[in-house]
């Protein structure tokens, strides 16, 4: 079944936080769900602690460069769905996990330096390519964008991207406070509080349509588009 890596050497880029979401979403959707929790300061594994997380889902903390392959394997013989959350670094876990992956989705804050830290990521699925001799599809997420403005940082790099045929998700991840309340409260997005938090309907529109988009690309074999 589909393996989808989140990576990016930049801690801080969302890879988490986008991990756990389009697990949610899978699983509400009624898919089987494995997420290796395989960064060291285990996010998703103290979301998964707090009461709410679907019955399918499942999140798999006790991995090791050594194992994450074999993890990886297992899990997808038994789930829908395997979403491996790395460590914010370029390490051998992580070209590791790249080698099994259906699509490696690469989280970018629109700043020149999350930029640069997403060409690194993309530098590794290259070399991993070589190294095992199959295509990796790749695209990158940016997040926390704001959902009102478009800065002119973000186009700047969004062209940039363009120019340099690095496939780019049309759905972006925005800024919300439902995002960061799911790690606070647990669960998921339909399970949130609306007296407690805004604006979840379209928090849960953002993350279906991310996940549409995920599922288009690994069932049809589409590509990100070149923004």
């Amino acid at each position: 079944m589909p393996t989808i890596v989140f990576a990016s050497p930049k801690g801080g880029a969302g890879k988490s936080t986008s991990a756990v979401l389009l697990a949610c979403t899978l699983a509400e959707q009624g898919a089987s769900v494995t997420v290796v929790d395989a960064d060291p300061n285990k996010p998703v594994s103290a979301w998964a602690r707090l009461p709410g997380k679907p019955t399918n889902l499942t999140v798999l903390s006790d991995v090791s460069e050594e194992t994450v392959t074999d993890t990886i394997d297992e899990a997808a013989q038994r789930t829908a769905f395997v979403i491996v959350d790395l460590e914010g670094t370029a390490s051998m876990m992580v070209g590791y996990a790249m080698s099994r992956a259906d699509l490696v989705v690469i989280p970018s804050q629109g700043s020149q330096l999350d930029a640069g830290e997403a060409v690194k990521a993309i530098r590794l699925v290259r070399s991993q390519e070589r190294a095992f001799r199959r295509q990796i599809p790749f695209a990158v997420l940016f997040t926390r964008t704001s959902a009102a403005i478009k800065p002119r940082s973000l186009q700047s790099i969004a062209i940039e991207f363009a120019e340099n045929e690095i496939p780019v998700f049309a759905t972006q991840l925005h800024e919300r406070d439902a995002f960061r309340a799911i790690f606070a409260f647990g669960g998921t997005l339909g399970g949130l509080d609306p007296s407690q938090v805004t604006n979840i309907k379209a928090a849960l529109a953002n993350t279906r349509a991310f996940a549409a988009e995920v599922v288009a690309i690994l069932k049809g074999g589409v590509k990100a588009p070149v923004r």
